[in-house]
């Protein structure tokens, strides 16, 4: 286990611990040396968190320390600050916004001595991402489709032939080159996908399919594995 993820462990332990708990107690639960646990806890008093106690003693947790209410370890913590990076290639500038806000608000829910831990920018989610779609906001398609509501099209496909639709968005899926809506057509009476890229132009429409999405989806799940993905 490394050093940083053994301190997060350590507050947790003297944090719901009843009484005292020793070096000795500690160090089993974690499968390290007393003499580690010491080290440790010395550390995260330099750190300014208020453990107190002593070898033969035991440590305690001074009343007034507070972590957050869902209290991640390192590990997990770093899968969510790569897997917000990796959000910068989606070409959605709406997650990327969010996921900057995400970033934020995980440092400010640490505890400060602890939060430098995840802004030393050690992790990184190298290479280029896919461009922002000129004519379509993906937050729009996104807003659509946890609204249920119809958007209208003007679209022009791989051969470049122009169209208008009418469609149910259900869901969006981003690969390394673009993002697809995937929807409801009206004009084909099924499911399509159509690419953010091609999309001439993209309005929402004041009509609604509510409480019809989850039996959309779940018909365009079921296709996976009947037919290769539709063409718009």
């Amino acid at each position: 286990m490394r050093k940083a993820s053994r301190l997060f462990e350590i507050i947790q332990i003297v944090r719901l611990a009843r009484k005292p708990v020793t070096a000795a107690e500690i160090a089993a639960q974690l499968e390290v040396t007393p003499r580690s646990i010491y080290r440790d806890i010395a550390a995260l008093q330099a750190m300014r968190v208020p453990i107190e106690g002593g070898r033969g003693i035991g440590y305690i947790l001074r009343p007034g320390f507070t972590l957050p209410p869902l209290m991640l370890s390192i590990e997990e913590t770093e899968a969510i600050v790569l897997a917000l990076a990796l959000l910068d290639r989606t070409g959605d500038m709406g997650l990327k916004q969010a996921a900057k806000q995400v970033n934020r608000k995980i440092a400010a829910a640490l505890p400060p001595p602890l939060a430098e831990l995840f802004t030393d920018n050690a992790l990184h989610a190298w290479g280029s991402g896919v461009p922002a779609p000129e004519a379509v906001d993906l937050a729009t398609v996104r807003r659509a489709i946890r609204n249920e509501q119809k958007m209208a099209l003007d679209y022009r496909d791989e051969y470049a032939r122009a169209t208008e639709r009418i469609i149910r968005p259900i869901a969006l899926v981003y690969y390394s080159q673009t993002a697809n809506i995937v929807a409801w057509c009206e004009l084909r009476l099924a499911i399509r996908n159509f690419r953010a890229d091609r999309v001439e132009h993209c309005e929402l429409v004041d009509d609604f399919f509510r409480g019809d999405g989850e039996r959309l989806r779940a018909l365009w799940i079921d296709g996976w594995n009947t037919s290769p993905a539709a063409a718009s």
